[in-house]
């Protein structure tokens, strides 16, 4: 009989298979296969097959890019298309500093390639040094100073490599000694040979394009090791170097984002003047204009695998939505997360653009002056008639509620659990799961994440909501829109938000604000429409934590099925919440729990408003086994009415309560007790909508 084909790897499948065989031949009838030698040999050709198979398994493996896991052959299949993987990125900082000529004819001072600053190992215990990969000279102006002002500095080790040319050493390869170099700072001199003292600078290209025979370029691939080769032209792209020429390469080492956030460090460069005389004396100390930032780790092999295939697909040109999301980290290496979206999808449509948005690795939000670069490197490979257009990121934060149930006989106490979910929490809000573009918060996932965390833990009831925060122009008339990308759940279908003392509240929740004509505190809620697709927006103020009065009617408009908030023009002048910058808080329940991050909106899991609550399960504690005394959660989060600390009204109307409609004199309804006296409100200009105004999304 025939040997079988092997379906897995499984050693003892193997070794049965061949032990059937011999068994199926008469020539072997009679043996003893577990007590006789055969039984050793049929270990040894089962131990060399189970080895030869996982070899060929892996070999097969590593021929395809999707398959592959050693980052060497990752790196060479991407390669084949024309996909050269980020490097590590240099943190750089922004430093000042002068140095005083006064009493000499010194009219430039060089600031020579190399090392420029140190720090202590105050940071991390461990530390780094900053340096240049070029020269930098400066002026001695009219006061005798040489003032280096905001110069770039980049953290690492700067190292000089040589190579000499040779046509006897075949196929001679020019490969960088170190790991960790920032290719994006390599420098490339070649001198025609040893004894000549003129160098040509030769530049770093990605493309053929616009190359001829005397194009001094070089080209880099990143080998075994994470280390680079330099490659030169041919002579048809390319200027070819030969022997006697002489390579000369120089690079910084870094330590990637371990340098980031660095605001301390000493002077240790070397200084020259333009007679090329040390300079040692009348240094100022070193001003640090801006910390580091902007150091990255070189670009992972699950990265590499995903944008290698999308680079490759779009041909180095951008057309369709998924072309700019793959050109734009190979154009900003800084690049965490991007979005890229065509104007057709939005209300109204923009035709003819696509706009795009950027979450760097370190920050928030990108420059202008990064912005016009991305958009001006993208002209290389977009078409003609579409218009890229580079949109700052909108953050759509997660919020959670959660009551655990847990086994107190299980669990030392209750502030145990609370530590452990919470460290789980804080793991998960910082995975690659959320903080993208796309990014979906998965509730189910999240509930087993609580569940998980300790085995005393039963079960856990939780409710989400989703926000927004908008930062107001304070002192203007502005109209706002303010889009959630997910449909809103409508909880309060128009009825009152406090019944019989409870809470249910409005289907939107605000932090507190002022406009212009109103002395108290203000909210938005909302009113849902006949068929609570759509509703309208007001403004109320609190005369008690739970006796909202409505101040001001129809303010805005809110899509329940879109997510979109409209607020007509308003003139805010203040906020309760201000984080470096006046916001409104704005939130909501979700028709569904799993939250997406849609187009640019930027998915977050809001940790500093996560709150937990720990619940004894008396059941499973046996404490309570016929449940008589069972604690219920309510699965739908009522809570407040308002945002924060609810900020009550300085002027209240006595016997105000929630029954009854009057209009007021500004035409707007304020719900208030029949035959209850009112006061009267006046709303400055343009809160009707008649005043011109600028519109911000949000």
């Amino acid at each position: 009989m025939p040997l079988v084909n092997f379906t897995n790897l499984d050693f003892n499948q193997i070794k049965d298979s061949l032990r059937d065989y011999l068994r199926a031949n008469s020539n072997f009838t009679d043996y003893d296969y577990e007590g006789s030698n055969l039984s050793t040999i049929i270990d040894i050709l089962a131990y060399n097959t189970y080895l030869n198979s996982y070899n060929a398994n892996m070999v097969s493996n590593e021929v395809f890019i999707d398959s592959a896991t050693l980052r060497e052959n990752v790196v060479s299949l991407a390669r084949n298309i024309g996909y050269i993987p980020r490097p590590r990125g240099a943190a750089k900082a922004n430093v000042s500093f002068a140095v005083d000529m006064t009493g000499t004819t010194t009219v430039s001072v060089t600031l020579k390639a190399g090392i420029v600053a140190v720090t202590s190992n105050s940071f991390s215990g461990q530390g780094f040094t900053f340096s240049i990969p070029k020269d930098i000279t400066v002026a001695v102006n009219a006061n005798k100073l040489a003032i280096f002002d905001s110069i770039v500095i980049y953290e690492g080790t700067y190292i000089t490599q040589s190579f000499n040319v040779s046509s006897r050493v075949p196929n001679q390869k020019y490969i960088l000694t170190n790991a960790g170099i920032d290719s994006n700072l390599i420098e490339v001199n070649v001198r025609d040979s040893s004894q000549s003292n003129i160098s040509r600078n030769f530049t770093q290209s990605d493309s053929l394009f616009d190359l001829d025979g005397s194009s001094p370029v070089y080209f880099i691939q990143e080998v075994d090791n994470e280390r680079y080769e330099l490659l030169f032209g041919d002579g048809i792209f390319g200027l070819p170097v030969s022997e006697p020429n002489v390579i000369e390469a120089s690079y910084i080492v870094s330590n990637g984002s371990d340098a980031n956030n660095i605001s301390q460090m000493n002077f240790a460069g070397q200084l020259v003047s333009n007679n090329n005389a040390a300079i040692t004396a009348n240094i100022t100390s070193l001003t640090v204009d801006q910390s580091s930032y902007g150091g990255s780790e070189i670009e992972s092999v699950e990265s590499i695998k995903k944008y290698g295939t999308q680079i490759y697909a779009s041909q180095n040109r951008a057309v369709t939505a998924v072309d700019y999301e793959a050109m734009i980290p190979k154009i900003y290496h800084e690049t965490e997360s991007v979005s890229a979206f065509g104007g057709e999808d939005l209300t109204p449509p923009q035709f003819g653009k696509v706009f795009i948005s950027v979450k760097p690795i370190n920050g928030v939000f990108l420059s202008t002056a990064i912005k016009t670069d991305i958009a001006r490197e993208l002209k290389k490979y977009s078409v003609a008639g579409i218009i890229p257009e580079i949109v700052d990121l909108k953050y759509l934060f997660v919020e959670t509620d959660s009551y655990v149930y847990y086994n107190e006989n299980k669990a030392p106490n209750s502030e145990v659990i609370l530590g452990l979910t919470r460290n789980n929490i804080v793991r998960y809000s910082d995975s690659t799961e959320l903080n993208k573009f796309g990014a979906r918060f998965k509730y189910s996932k999240y509930q087993k994440i609580i569940d998980n965390t300790h085995i005393a833990i039963t079960s856990n009831i939780t409710t989400v909501q989703m926000r927004r925060d908008l930062e107001p122009l304070l002192n203007t008339f502005a109209e706002y829109e303010i889009c959630f990308g997910n449909r809103f759940h409508v909880k309060n279908h128009g009825h009152s938000p406090v019944s019989n003392g409870t809470v249910i509240g409005y289907n939107i929740k605000s932090s507190g604000f002022k406009v212009s004509g109103i002395t108290n505190t203000l909210y938005l809620g909302d009113k849902p429409n006949t068929g609570l697709k759509t509703g309208t927006i007001f403004m109320f103020k609190l005369n008690s934590p739970t006796n909202p009065v409505i101040v001001k009617q129809n303010i805005g408009t809110i899509d329940y099925i879109k997510g979109e908030i409209m607020l007509s023009p308003i003139k805010i002048i203040s906020t309760e919440v201000n984080r470096g910058e006046p916001l409104i808080e704005i939130s909501a329940n979700p028709f569904s729990n799993d939250v997406i991050g849609k187009q640019d909106l930027y998915l977050q899991l809001d940790t500093n408003n996560v709150t937990l609550s720990t619940v004894t399960d008396e059941i499973e504690s046996g404490d309570d086994i016929s449940g008589s005394n069972y604690v219920v959660t309510s699965s739908y989060g009522y809570g407040t009415l308002v945002r924060g600390t609810p900020v009550l009204t300085t002027e209240q109307s006595d016997n105000v309560s929630l029954t009854g409609l009057i209009t007021g004199a500004d035409n707007a309804t304020t719900e208030v007790a029949a035959g209850t006296n009112i006061t009267t409100y006046t709303v400055t200009t343009g809160m009707n909508g008649s005043t011109s105004s600028n519109t911000n999304s949000y």
